[in-house]
């Protein structure tokens, strides 16, 4: 066993336990169940850790063997090789200060090791004197989380892609097939599901592109800016090295924030990019109430899954849907939390970024597996045209791409004498009426589709 010892005062741990005294504190004040410490946030952070060793090598602060050992324990925190596990919770006091000094300690400790030396000879490398030099939490653990959430983006404008593609594949599919338009749930005028499913695309489309264009919200980082952003106790070479060297070693495009206090007290970058994240959790909301919809009514057949009764034998569930929609509801409210949490920020710092962070990640990872398990189902999605042509053509509905011929006055007639008559097939009784040629051409699928009409000339009600 080792003793370690703060100003609260002793610990005792085991020889071989990589943390320190600060993590047996943090344990100890935050017994909480649910989520912990984001393992992509404690990616980031070693990977800080990393690049601050190695500049305040190349300044001279800290002695080459130091580096190397530094640098390897961090390599194994981001690989995923080191046998720690980080399991505090996501939600702790102190603006994550306990999730930073849990990391220093390890990579502290970890690099002890790697010299042969026992875990706890601070004296040679220190979790903060070395490992945080020229550091502090809240330079740190906002830096890493804007660099986790650029990464959680892309992946989920690659999700966001491959939904798109999925509907647009559809739209090809379906795009001579006639349905009913609808508004306020009641039958409107003639499209083709194939447009139907266009729009689902277009939407996403959008969301990709803000995704995309989020990165760039949030790129911009205090890391030099030690407590409050003026970079108290950090030498002004370190300032400048450390954002060009973190932007090296990941490849991320990060640019120093031109008012560091700016950066560090204010959390609005943050509330933009979940302000993007929310119309995409809206969208997909909408889409899949659009689909279930479609689906209850039989004009689209989803994939059958599972059993969807333990009473109730051959009934399925649209259970991907509806697993959609809640993902979808998760993520709109995870945003309504991070607006609270960007608001009650004090003065120089925001005391919530641990929630804050741990519900964007969360955000961008329900949002991720929602369009994930999305565009595959759409791929199976079937159309069914009889259904949809037989509910199309048993209204009245279709009589509105007549109008640029016959007048609304003559269609007006039409619908009427309709009503009164025995026939349940509208567009037969308009053949009857008008001819075939007229009917088949403004009801032609790529007719309806095309923007406007070239007609010069409306028939009156006397000329027809």
């Amino acid at each position: 066993m080792r003793i370690e010892k703060d100003h609260f005062g002793t610990a005792e741990l085991s020889t071989d336990t990589l943390h320190g005294i600060h993590t047996v504190r943090a344990i100890a004040n935050f017994p909480l169940t649910g989520p912990v410490v984001s393992q992509d946030l404690i990616k980031a952070i070693a990977e800080i850790k990393r690049s601050a060793a190695e500049v305040n090598g190349q300044l001279g602060y800290i002695e080459p063997q130091k580096v190397t050992a530094i640098t390897q324990a961090a390599n194994e925190i981001i690989d995923g090789k080191i046998e720690y596990d980080f399991s505090l919770p996501a939600y702790q006091g102190g603006a994550g200060t306990s999730t930073n000094m849990c990391i220093n300690e390890v990579i502290a400790n970890r690099a002890l090791q790697i010299l042969g030396m026992a875990c706890g000879t601070y004296s040679y490398i220190h979790p903060i004197e070395t490992v945080n030099m020229h550091q502090s939490t809240n330079d740190v653990y906002p830096t890493a989380l804007k660099m986790a959430i650029i990464r959680k983006l892309r992946i989920l404008t690659e999700a966001a892609a491959e939904l798109q593609g999925a509907f647009q594949k559809k739209e090809k599919e379906f795009d001579q097939i006639l349905t009913m338009g609808r508004t306020e749930l009641q039958n409107a005028v003639p499209m083709t599901m194939g447009s139907q499913f266009a729009s689902f695309a277009q939407a996403i489309e959008r969301d990709r592109w803000r995704c995309f264009k989020g990165e760039e919200r949030i790129r911009t980082v205090n890391i030099g800016g030690t407590a409050i952003g003026t970079g108290i106790t950090a030498p002004q070479k370190y300032i400048f090295r450390i954002i060009e060297k973190l932007r090296a070693d990941t490849g991320l495009p990060l640019g120093r924030a031109d008012h560091a206090i700016d950066s560090t007290a204010n959390a609005d970058a943050y509330v933009e990019v979940s302000a993007v994240l929310a119309a995409n959790a809206v969208n997909l909301i909408k889409i899949a109430m659009d689909l279930r919809w479609l689906h209850s009514v039989g004009e689209i057949s989803l994939p059958q899954l599972q059993a969807g009764s333990s009473i109730m034998p051959g009934k399925v569930n649209p259970v991907i849907i509806e697993t959609v929609i809640q993902l979808g509801l998760k993520a709109k409210n995870d945003s309504a939390l991070i607006n609270d949490c960007a608001a009650l920020g004090t003065l120089q710092i925001n005391e919530y970024l641990p929630l804050l962070g741990d519900s964007i990640l969360g955000m961008i990872d329900r949002l991720t597996d929602a369009s994930n398990i999305l565009s595959k189902h759409v791929l199976g999605i079937v159309c069914n045209k009889e259904i949809c042509e037989k509910r199309l053509f048993n209204t009245t509905s279709i009589i509105t791409a007549l109008l640029p011929i016959i007048g609304y006055d003559k269609a007006e007639v039409l619908v009427e004498e309709f009503n009164t008559s025995t026939s349940k097939d509208f567009k037969l009784f308009l053949i009857e009426k008008l001819g075939s040629e007229i009917v088949n051409q403004q009801i032609d699928p790529s007719k309806l589709m095309a923007l406007g009409h070239k007609i010069k000339k409306v028939v009156s009600t006397e000329d027809s």
